[in-house]
């Protein structure tokens, strides 16, 4: 079958390994040759493909939940809203969720992401107590900070090549109700934003949409949305009504012009400097979830999202070269988000370090990937990283100068015979 990421680039033959239990699995697990876990097909680029591929969405049971704690056990391919939609009702809510609801606990741990929050609260690994894996040889075992941490370090964020991940243990958050309290900073240029960013640090939830089209006194104009759970409010919970695009776009579409106009157009809708208002948490935390299918604005050929980190230290003199080489090559982006980091959790390929990243899609169309070369390269030169689970095309030299620990992970994976059996086009490009 046609298997492909969120962004639709790359795209594999793939073949299904039937999975009907981890008995059954574990005992043919050796003879199949390399495979990679695959859940609900949300990580953009091609962490998760590979000619063969195991689907892991079906194990989508509860198995636990401790009302006093918030500690809640489930399978690995329990969507994020299947939590949102049972738990959020009673009161209780993720505490690190990505821009997305979309995506199973077992690929949230694996790509250990983070969310609006992070300066806060850090990953979602952070989040985990424990976990069972299933290693290459069938055998289970079973994960934390305390029982083999270093093979719990290595999955929070180990994109799958560690093993397949069966079962997690993971906190919830108690909240007072299912609104959110959100203010919005309009900002000129990249003194003001980053100066609202720390302004408003001890808001636990913060995200910038950036202009990156923007040059000269405009570079860096943003809109800054920060938010917190509102002390009163109902906790009922009823997932947004969602609209389909139903085709690809053609190409011609998406151009520097019509991106251009989207961002003046965006910008402009809001007026005042500083405003409030409430909002529901799918539209504070979710937007894109409202639309089904939205990759296809990007046309058939699909798309790629770079998000790259860089140290605190570095951000605003990188960030600002950055922005100036995607505003002179006009390869625009409608989505331009900003966020701000607390210190990184040690996890050998976790994307996370104290400092800022910026994410931006880019339709695949001539010139673009010389475009992202050149940007890797401003990257590394103020130390920063890419991030695997958007990753479709960073070499293997640029992905190991951003990544220190890389060895040790590779290291890991080898004397556990992991490196025969877990395998995906991503790990292979960057000799994972």
């Amino acid at each position: 079958m046609h298997l492909t990421g969120w962004g639709r680039y790359p795209a594999v033959d793939a073949a299904p390994v039937a999975f009907p239990n981890p008995r059954a699995l574990a005992q043919k697990l050796s003879e199949i040759g390399p495979l990679i876990a695959f859940g609900n097909g949300r990580s953009y680029g091609d962490s998760a493909l590979a000619p063969q591929f195991l689907p892991c969405r079906q194990r989508d049971r509860f198995l636990d939940f401790d009302p006093e704690t918030g500690l809640l056990t489930c399978e690995a391919g329990v969507l994020l809203a299947e939590i949102i939609e049972t738990f959020l009702p009673q009161g209780w809510f993720l505490k690190v969720t990505p821009g997305t609801k979309l995506i199973t606990v077992g690929g949230a741990i694996a790509a250990d992401v983070h969310g609006k929050n992070h300066h806060v609260d850090g990953c979602f690994g952070d989040t985990v107590q424990s976990l069972t894996l299933m290693l290459g040889d069938g055998q289970v075992v079973r994960c934390s900070r305390e029982e083999n941490p270093e093979l719990f370090r290595a999955t929070c964020g180990g994109m799958g090549l560690t093993g397949i991940i069966l079962e997690a243990s993971f906190f919830l958050k108690a909240v007072p109700s299912n609104r959110i309290e959100q203010g919005t900073i309009k900002t000129t240029n990249l003194d003001e934003t980053f100066a609202a960013f720390e302004r408003y640090a001890d808001w636990p939830y913060s995200v910038a949409w950036i202009d990156c089209l923007a040059k000269g006194k405009d570079l860096g104009r943003s809109l800054l949305m920060v938010g917190k759970f509102a002390p009163l409010g109902e906790l009922t919970y009823r997932p947004r009504k969602t609209k389909t695009v139903p085709c690809d776009f053609p190409g011609f579409t998406l151009n520097s012009l019509s991106v251009r106009a989207f961002n003046a157009l965006y910008y402009a809708k809001v007026r005042s400097r500083i405003s409030m208002n409430f909002a529901d948490v799918d539209s504070f935390f979710y937007p894109l979830d409202a639309i089904n299918h939205w990759n296809r604005i990007y046309g058939r050929k699909g798309f790629v999202q770079y998000q790259f980190i860089l140290p605190k230290a570095y951000s605003y003199a990188g960030l600002q070269e950055v922005l100036g080489t995607i505003a002179a090559s006009g390869m625009g982006s409608f989505l331009a988000v900003l966020k701000l980091y607390g210190p990184s959790n040690g996890n050998p390929l976790s994307f996370p370090l104290e400092g800022y990243s910026l994410a931006l899609d880019f339709k695949i169309e001539p010139g673009l990937f010389a475009l992202l070369d050149r940007l890797d390269r401003i990257v590394l030169q103020h130390g920063g990283r890419i991030y695997l689970a958007k990753d479709a095309r960073v070499s293997r030299e640029t992905f190991e100068q951003g990544y220190p620990q890389i060895d040790h992970f590779r290291q890991l994976r080898s004397s556990m015979g992991l490196s025969d059996t877990f395998h995906s086009l991503q790990s292979q490009r960057l000799g994972l």
